[in-house]
């Protein structure tokens, strides 16, 4: 660049520092700064603002102060260019002392210092939102979006709501910010309501937009609206953000489609830490460690963005639920050497107790706990408290539950572990003292719930669910006439027992219970005890004299009554595979693809997928596969190999589904067909 004479004025400066500006040049934007001193120009306001969005643009703050404060003149787009600057670095404590003397020296606010100010902390926020008012601000677009943000952030979704109906207009910017207020507080049918909202008022989505609503789609688990969304962001033909690549990586990572988050990933020019979290994350909770470990590897060797502390949480969390022990340990080790760039921080020192804890190595994570540099949370105990129920461990059970007794008194879920723990050892004396604990801390469980998607519609139910006539067939009255009292009381170690007498006496006498106590058959898991695991998923059938055919299906034993499935024939884990023919191939393609993880959740999943196979009469579709699994919960979060290997297994096995679900016999005479 070269500075043409000493006579340059106004205009000549203002041009050299557009330049400078829109190449964040710094170099030669100090350049022009020094020739102004040399020649003794004094510029004006304007040019004095230039300087600083020059050297803020750059980084460089502490030039950017020195111009302000040795302003003589300061307009209000001077104050905000700094204020501005402060609060989107994180600055700010910096930006309320200026926003102070801003005021002190009678520069009134624009629209632009309030949203700047407004991203610097809630209780403060709080105040200034008063003030706003005073100034007559609040129904000002830009404002209002802050507004509905800040409290967004801060869990106050009504207020934010509040802000949003007062304003006199809203535009995209506005409904954004609500949906994203919406999205962050996982209130996703909201957020999705607010953008059809959008829709229906003739409003075109922005990327921000499509972002926030992605985040709700990727809560609720909906891939079909996702798919929809993803289709009118490519019609739109928006540029490529990141952001907004990223969200679409997170969505159909959470609602099981890595393929398609791997195309996303792998088509993006510019990647940026959160998309390389993004695909980690979608790896890690679908169990697929060695993709992880793989993609890992693959982002160091590439070497153009530095791992964060994220990064390195979904790395060892795809360790622990890909049973790679030694490989995340290994890791480990490379953060506390400093080779990423930081130590390890408390969350990562509880993927590693994790780690070790669904490897069994349960004695291994206590001490692993007791060296910590940092007192344990409730959400690593909790996690080695699960181990323990896993792996049997009562001693260090006992040892982890009475600390988190202390840590969070009324979380009924720390009770049921140990109470489970308690069951197993047979000691029921300890499992009663336990239930008064409960009862004198007036402490209680919140019933678990199940999701199913019919017609685009999604019902919720649980256990004892009285609100619709249609499931009286749950209510477990008639089956103390139908079967009495059961033999063994003490054996329902394997049931929840913190639930009121009532439920307690009722669910005694569900299906799975009844499998367990009076057949002997232990292979059908009780898990939740609530229908929402599908660990207890068993396949029931029953002639058809219509249709002269027989019928097949999967039910969840534990909420299912004996009466319900009078005269059915019933097939229970045990009866899937024999010892003369070897695994079914169901169980074979599981096993063949380490989809069996810890094996607590195998049975539901094979009977589930048996029964869809008995039931079809060709290879089921990919659609098909996951509706029958959907209600199915793998504790280690293995999905992808479990649905990957039923997947292989229905392309590649036609024989398994002959014509045997339309062969017909007479009623009395029902032939279960061979397994």
């Amino acid at each position: 660049m070269c500075i043409q004479g000493d006579q340059m004025k106004f205009h000549g400066y203002d041009s050299l520092l557009t330049l400078c500006i829109d190449r964040k040049a710094i170099r030669e934007g100090q350049r022009v700064h020094a020739h102004m001193i040399k020649s003794r120009y004094l510029p004006p306001a304007y040019l004095g603002t230039r300087l600083i969005v020059l050297y803020t643009k750059c980084n460089s703050l502490k030039d950017a102060r020195q111009v302000l404060d040795g302003m003589p003149e300061r307009s209000v787009v001077s104050w905000t260019a700094m204020i501005s600057a402060y609060a989107q670095r994180g600055y700010h404590t910096q930006a309320w002392v200026l926003f102070n003397q801003m005021l002190k020296s009678g520069t009134p606010p624009n629209e632009f210092t309030f949203a700047s100010v407004l991203t610097c902390g809630f209780e403060k926020g709080v105040q200034v939102h008063s003030l706003i008012i005073k100034t007559n601000y609040e129904s000002q677009i830009f404002v209002g979006s802050s507004l509905i943000d800040m409290y967004a952030k801060a869990g106050r979704i009504h207020d934010a709501r509040g802000v949003f109906e007062r304003l006199p207009e809203r535009d995209v910017v506005s409904c954004t910010a609500i949906i994203s207020g919406y999205a962050q507080l996982s209130l996703d049918e909201e957020a999705l309501e607010m953008f059809r909202q959008l829709l229906r008022e003739g409003m075109d989505p922005n990327y921000v937009t499509y972002a926030s609503v992605l985040t709700a789609l990727s809560g609720l688990a909906a891939l079909d609206h996702g798919r929809q969304i993803h289709n009118r962001v490519l019609r739109s033909e928006l540029p490529h953000y990141a952001v907004l690549n990223n969200s679409l990586i997170d969505m159909y990572s959470k609602c099981g489609s890595l393929t398609y988050s791997r195309t996303i990933f792998d088509g993006m020019t510019e990647r940026t830490v959160s998309t390389w979290n993004a695909m980690l994350v979608g790896y890690s909770k679908h169990g697929l460690g060695s993709e992880v470990i793989e993609l890992f590897q693959m982002m160091r060797e590439e070497g153009k963005v530095r791992p964060d502390s994220i990064t390195l949480m979904a790395v060892l969390s795809g360790c622990s639920h890909g049973a790679l022990v030694d490989e995340g340990l290994a890791i480990y080790e490379d953060m506390m050497g400093g080779q990423d760039g930081f130590k390890p921080e408390l969350e990562h020192y509880g993927c590693v107790v994790d780690l070790l804890g669904r490897a069994g190595q349960v004695d291994k994570a206590f001490e692993f706990i007791k060296q910590m540099p940092y007192e344990p949370t409730a959400a690593i105990l909790g996690s080695l408290l699960g181990a323990c129920r896993t792996h049997n461990n009562l001693l260090i059970g006992e040892l982890v539950a009475h600390r988190l007794f202390e840590i969070e008194p009324h979380n009924a879920g720390n009770y049921v572990i140990l109470s489970n723990l308690y069951a197993s050892a047979g000691r029921w004396e300890d499992m009663r003292n336990l239930r008064e604990l409960m009862k004198g801390k007036a402490v209680t469980k919140e019933p678990g719930r199940s999701w199913v998607k019919l017609d685009q519609t999604v019902h919720t139910f649980h256990a004892e669910d009285k609100m619709r006539p249609s499931r009286c067939c749950w209510y477990l009255d008639l089956i103390i006439h139908l079967v009495g009292q059961p033999r063994n009381v003490e054996s329902l170690g394997l049931c929840i027992h913190f639930v009121d007498d009532k439920t307690s006496i009722k669910s005694v006498y569900t299906f799975s219970l009844a499998l367990f106590l009076y057949i002997g058959l232990t292979g059908t898991k009780l898990g939740c005890g609530e229908g929402g695991c599908g660990a207890c998923t068993v396949m029931v059938s029953y002639y058809d004299q219509l249709h002269n055919s027989s019928v097949h299906y999967a039910v969840n034993a534990c909420l299912a009554p004996l009466y319900s499935v009078e005269g059915m024939h019933v097939i229970t884990v045990e009866g899937v595979g024999n010892h003369r023919s070897g695994l079914h191939p169901v169980q074979e393609s599981l096993a063949r693809s380490h989809g069996s993880q810890c094996g607590y959740c195998t049975p539901g999943f094979v009977m589930s997928m048996y029964a869809l196979l008995r039931s079809s009469r060709s290879a089921p579709r990919e659609e098909q596969i996951e509706e029958c699994l959907a209600g199915n919960l793998c504790r280690c979060t293995g999905y992808r190999p479990i649905v990957d290997a039923f997947r292989v297994f229905a392309k590649t096995d036609d024989a398994v589904y002959a014509n045997r679900s339309s062969g017909s016999s007479p009623d009395g005479e029902f032939i279960c067909p061979s397994t």
